[in-house]
């Protein structure tokens, strides 16, 4: 990739996140109880094969976001010492702000995938959720990810769009876009504002900052060129990702308080409903390149 596109890339990650970060837990429906818990601690446990025997030592997220995974997997005690970073001053912010209402001690460090500011074999475990598809140059960052693991150490990756994935997403959105003014007057509530006039909230960034998708083979390339063994690819959540996509966009074509709680209580159980569908019967016998999601593990020898 041309330096000047992986520059833009990159500016264009860092405002966009920046914009998201103060509404980006309710608009993802994000939870630090016990509900987010057992979501993170499944998705870790699915990319692994098994959750470990003892809690990961030093850790890394890369890409943290808000929190999601490393303040819940604190809480669930499934890691010790923990690092997190992100392009995004914003986000880390407010992943600041999340880990001190709940009494967490987590470091932050802004810092970009591609050239992270840490000596060679410093964690136990390097990983991240909805990550990889936003970076400019993989190869890169999965060279510093097995740079800065020590050896034996872990890499987990959860959350990335699988190829078919992204095409089974524009069809719920292109739906729920159509049925939205019904929607809406169902649920009485306006209009959003801001959907419709993108660019204040970073909406028409979106296309800019998701630039992979990917097949297993991608994510198993990636590991083995930068010297990693014993990877693992598998595939999450079909049902729950057509039902997810179809009800956030509805919702953002809303004023977020006009929305009833009744319709948010429904919207978040089904999804949880058909979660555990997809984790029980689909997920166990379909191909990982079938569902929206991929998980990829991987160690240093």
């Amino acid at each position: 990739m041309a330096a000047g596109s992986s520059q833009r890339i990159k500016e264009v990650n860092e405002r966009y996140h920046d914009l998201a970060a103060a509404s980006y837990d309710s608009k993802w429906g994000i939870d630090f109880g016990g509900v987010g818990q057992d979501q993170v601690t499944g998705k870790l446990r699915k990319a692994l094969g098994r959750l470990p025997e003892t809690p990961f030592g030093e850790t890394l997220e890369i890409g943290a976001g808000t929190g999601y995974f490393t303040l819940n997997l604190i809480q669930a005690g499934l890691i010790g010492r923990a690092t997190a970073t992100d392009i995004s001053p914003g986000m880390l912010a407010a992943l600041e702000e999340n880990a001190g209402r709940l009494g967490l001690d987590v470091r932050t460090a802004a810092a970009e995938a591609e050239t992270l500011p840490f000596p060679d074999r410093t964690f136990d475990l390097v990983f991240g959720h909805a990550v990889l598809h936003h970076l400019p140059d993989l190869q890169r960052a999965f060279s510093e990810f097995a740079r800065v693991l020590r050896p034996g150490g872990t890499i987990a990756f959860c959350g990335e769009p699988s190829r078919y994935g992204d095409f089974l997403a524009a069809i719920p959105k292109r739906t729920a876009l159509l049925a939205a003014p019904l929607w809406r007057r169902a649920m009485r509530a306006s209009a959003h504002e801001g959907y419709t006039n993108a660019e204040p909230n970073g909406h028409s960034l979106e296309r800019e900052v998701d630039v992979h998708a990917f097949a297993p083979s991608d994510l198993r390339r990636l590991c083995s060129t930068a010297g990693l063994v014993e990877v693992r690819v598998r595939g999450e959540e079909l049902l729950a990702s057509i039902q997810g996509w179809a009800v956030r966009t509805l919702e953002a074509t809303a004023e977020p308080d006009e929305v009833p709680w009744g319709w948010r209580s429904f919207a978040f159980r089904s999804y949880l409903a058909l979660q555990r569908l997809d984790n029980q019967v689909l997920e166990p016998h379909l191909p990982p390149q079938l569902f929206y999601n991929l998980l990829v593990s991987a160690r240093r020898a």
